[in-house]
């Protein structure tokens, strides 16, 4: 194939404009269509997390079993309304096949590269232009007891033997209290996962959106209702306007990316949407906070902490679930003090691309026609590498060798 000068992104999330900018290293035009705008699906209000080492692939075995159990809990992680949705279904059947450990095992070993190289991708991000900041920070899960803890520190172990592995340090008493001051005291056991780091996902794709124009791109907001190939490159119909030629397109729409590429993609992608909130703090929070037993995850930002939880498989659009915000809380409070819950703002939910097999989507489909989606819960962290390894693809032929667990044709 020979290297495009042109190409059209359908997607202004982490994933898209990642793609667009280091497709723009390249030395390829770049137009950029998104329905709504810069970060407006699950790119916005996530944790904000870069972090490899908790990089779990969803249809693990043991976790679904986990999940089962907490569908009748109504503060449960896992949320899936009575439903005679067909596509829900059809996600379930084949996201249950896959919760073997075999396949846990392929995925994990399949999303190694986007894991190793996460870091160093969002490095080229920040050197090339991108204004926001990456803070480096361990991430500390807390349990009422060691014996909680085993959990964790058995997934982080059989991770490890995948060939991911991390560096933790258990903390209790005086070191538990200094690295997490809102610890309460039910709190008695923690477990630092060093060497991770965190971002304002929302301020960090804007950020990036403004690299990618400043650097040439066009950025429209208009819902594209078809993508075509042909000969010499494809054709994007935007239903507010006139079609646009490219010499190739990159679909990167998160969970509403089957709208777009059902006609060759068989691989069902789910909106697992998550929920989160700000709150004020009395203590300081040195670092991101997890809690394992609740499936809480806590980012400091702004001055605030925000808190993400909840896996809901609902569509994309539905409206937001107010009653889950209160179960959050319920969930999270016994393990904090000096959290001021009522206070909490920013309410937002986002739909994460759930691939049924724990694997991303990303490589090409048809023609000149690329695909990146389906990194699940794992967007923010794997966008930049995704973005910088389908980059190449599109540009050289040739399939980095990150990709080639993630056909979007399998």
């Amino acid at each position: 194939m020979v290297a495009p000068r042109s190409a059209i992104v359908v997607g202004a999330g982490i994933v898209g404009l990642s793609t667009a900018w280091f497709l723009q290293e390249r030395g390829v035009s770049v137009r950029v269509f998104d329905r709504v705008g810069v970060a407006a699906g699950a790119s916005f209000g996530n944790a904000g997390w870069i972090a490899p080492a908790l990089s779990v692939p969803l249809n693990d075995p043991r976790m679904l079993r986990s999940a089962l159990r907490s569908l009748p809990n109504r503060n449960g992680p896992v949320r899936i309304p009575p439903s005679i949705d067909p596509t829900l279904w059809r996600f379930l059947i084949r996201f249950t096949a896959n919760c073997r450990e075999s396949s846990w095992t392929r995925a994990v070993r399949a999303n190694l590269t986007l894991n190793h190289e996460c870091m160093g991708a969002y490095d080229e991000l920040v050197a090339g232009g991108v204004d926001a900041p990456i803070t480096d920070a361990p991430i500390t899960a807390l349990f009422r007891t060691s014996a909680d803890a085993e959990h964790l520190l058995d997934q982080l172990r059989r991770l490890a033997d995948a060939g991911q592995p991390s560096s933790t340090t258990e903390l209790t008493g005086g070191a538990l209290r200094e690295q997490v001051p809102l610890a309460s005291s039910a709190v008695t056991f923690g477990v630092r996962i060093n060497d991770q780091r965190f971002v304002d996902p929302g301020k960090f794709v804007q950020a990036l959106g403004r690299s990618i124009v400043e650097r040439g791109a066009e950025l429209r907001t208009d819902d594209v209702a078809d993508v075509r190939p042909f000969a010499g490159g494809v054709v994007v119909q935007p239903r507010g306007g006139s079609a646009v030629a490219a010499d190739v397109a990159v679909i990167a729409t998160g969970a509403w990316l089957p709208g777009l590429v059902r006609r060759w993609v068989w691989v069902p992608v789910q909106a697992g949407r998550g929920y989160s909130f700000s709150v004020p703090v009395d203590r300081p929070v040195l670092g991101p906070i997890y809690l394992p037993d609740v499936r809480v995850a806590c980012t400091p930002l702004n001055g605030k902490l925000r808190v993400t939880s909840i896996m809901e498989l609902r569509r994309p659009d539905a409206p937001p679930s107010a009653p889950v915000f209160d179960a959050i809380i319920d969930s999270a409070s016994r393990f904090f003090d000096g959290v001021r819950w009522a206070e909490r703002d920013e309410m937002w939910v986002g739909p994460r691309p759930l691939s049924p097999d724990g694997r991303p989507l990303v490589g090409q489909v048809c023609g000149r026609v690329f695909v990146a989606g389906g990194h699940g819960m794992w967007g923010m962290k794997q966008g930049p590498v995704t973005g910088r390894l389908l980059a190449e693809q599109i540009t050289t032929g040739n399939q980095p060798p990150g990709l080639r667990g993630f056909d979007p044709l399998r």
